[in-house]
Parts: C-alpha cells; sequence; structure tokens
C-alpha cells in the first residue's frame, strides 16, 4: 500500500507540474519514479522534504520569469527541467533513500537533509539572485560578473542559500515527528541544514568559477553552458569537458551532505 500511496502521490505532483510547464515528459516521468521511490522505500520524511524542494524551487522559477527568460538561454538547463535535471538534483538523495532501506542508519537521514539543503540553497539562490538590481562578483577575484554567469555570488542570493537550508533543516524535524522517528534536535537539524546549503551552495559556485565546462558564443562573445547560443553552436572555452552542471550538482551535493552529517555530530 505504501508503494501505491507513493505512485499515486507522485504522478500527481509531477503530472501537475508537467502541467504548469515545470517538467518535461521526461522530467515528469523520472519525477513519478523518484517520488515513488522516496516514499516507498521511505517514508513521509523523505517524501516531503523532496516535495518541499520541488515546489519551493519551481515556484521562485516562476517569480518575474520574464526576466530569467533570455538568461535561461545561457544555462545548460532551463526552467523547464528534464529527466537529467530530475535526476541531479534528487537521484543522490534517492540513493540515500534506499541504502536506509537496506541498512537503516541515523547517518543517511543527516546526509540526506545535507544534500536536499543544498540542492534547495542552490536553486533559491540562483533564482533569487538573478533578480537583485546588482551584479554578482566573482567568488575567487570579488570583481563584477554579468547576471546568471557561473561562479558569481551575491548577497541576496547568499541570504536566499542560507534561508532555503535552514528550512530543509527545520523542516526535517518537523517531518521526523510526525512520522514517529527518533533523531536529531531541531537544533542540531536546522543547524546541519543551514551549513550543509551553505557550503553546497558555495562548492558549486567555487566549481563554477574553476573547473566547470563553460562556452563561448561567437556571436555574442558570452562565456555560456549551453551547446547552442545566438542560433549557433558554441565552442569550449575552459573548464574539462565532463565537468558539466549535472556533475557540479552532485559534487556540490556530497560535499553539502558531508557538512551536514559533521555539524549534527558536533552539536
Amino acid at each position: 500500500m505504501q508503494w501505491v500511496i507513493g505512485i499515486l502521490g507522485a504522478l500527481f505532483v509531477a503530472g501537475a507540474a508537467y502541467i504548469k510547464g515545470s517538467l518535461s515528459l521526461s522530467g515528469m516521468l523520472a519525477a513519478v519514479v523518484m517520488g515513488a521511490i522516496y516514499f516507498g522505500a521511505g517514508n513521509a520524511f523523505w517524501f516531503g522534504i523532496l516535495l518541499l524542494f520541488f515546489i519551493s524551487s519551481s515556484l521562485l522559477s516562476k517569480l518575474r520569469a520574464e526576466h530569467k527568460e533570455e538568461l535561461e538561454r545561457s544555462y545548460a538547463k532551463t526552467g523547464r527541467r528534464d529527466a537529467g535535471q530530475v535526476f541531479a538534483n534528487g537521484g543522490l538523495g534517492m540513493l540515500l533513500v534506499l541504502l536506509n532501506a537496506f541498512n537503516p542508519q541515523p547517518a543517511w537521514e543527516l546526509l540526506f537533509v545535507g544534500v536536499m539543503a543544498t540542492v534547495t540553497a542552490d536553486t533559491w539562490a540562483t533564482e533569487i539572485g538573478t533578480l537583485s538590481g546588482k551584479p554578482p562578483r566573482s567568488i575567487l577575484t570579488g570583481r563584477k560578473l554579468p547576471t546568471g554567469a557561473s561562479g558569481g555570488v551575491s548577497l541576496p542570493g547568499t541570504l536566499a542559500a542560507a534561508a532555503g537550508g535552514v528550512i530543509i533543516g527545520a523542516a526535517s524535524w518537523i517531518l521526523q515527528q510526525l512520522s514517529g522517528m527518533t533523531g536529531q534536535s531541531f537544533t542540531a537539524l536546522a543547524a546541519a541544514g543551514l551549513f550543509g546549503g551553505f557550503v553546497g551552495a558555495f562548492a558549486d559556485s567555487l566549481l563554477g568559477a574553476t573547473v566547470q565546462k563553460m562556452n563561448l558564443c561567437a556571436v555574442c562573445g558570452r562565456e555560456v553552458e549551453s551547446e547552442v547560443h545566438c542560433g549557433i553552436p558554441t565552442v569550449h572555452a575552459r573548464g574539462w569537458r565532463w565537468m558539466n552542471n549535472d556533475a557540479v550538482n552532485a559534487i556540490s551535493s556530497i560535499a553539502g551532505g558531508a557538512v551536514a552529517l559533521l555539524i549534527s555530530r558536533l552539536i
């Protein structure tokens, strides 16, 4: 019955997101599979955090969407998430759900909090930061960068990242209570979400400024993530060719999960 509830719940949420344009068809199918596993192999704790990330990120992506439309052409992924982006954001969490199902350990839950805090913090920082009236600054040099550039940070984006991490941590404690789980204290989980999400989001920016694969548009001269810009194919400009946006997300999520586990053990 738990798997049936998971499948129906995931189908309802993913179907609504597909109709609203937040997910592509492949993204919807991936979200159904992922949601079913999160609830079927886990419980409301795992599924609820995934749902909080997905709904909040989808709503923020629609905030002043017309303002972000031009910027999205520079990204490897757009606001309409496909299967690759769905698994990049939630795949590591899904692995932790399965590991916990086969060998229950508190560490899996804490790593999960950090992973989901990272993807939430990073998404919130990007969505809010691009709406700032001031240009971001390079995380390495501090010089001004074009809005939406990889490796850029801003005060609004930083505050959004912190808020996203804290909310995931706080929600984790609430969902544990509702699920009848015995876990960490509210303070420990809130701190794990804050620091895990914060470190993970900054790791994402650091990788974006150093080794992430970036391409150059021959028409406008802009450095972009996308393979096509201004209607023509882009050429490799810098970074490791295998270090695409999905790889950056995965590595930064692992970093955020490790920090969350460490912080929760220290408190």
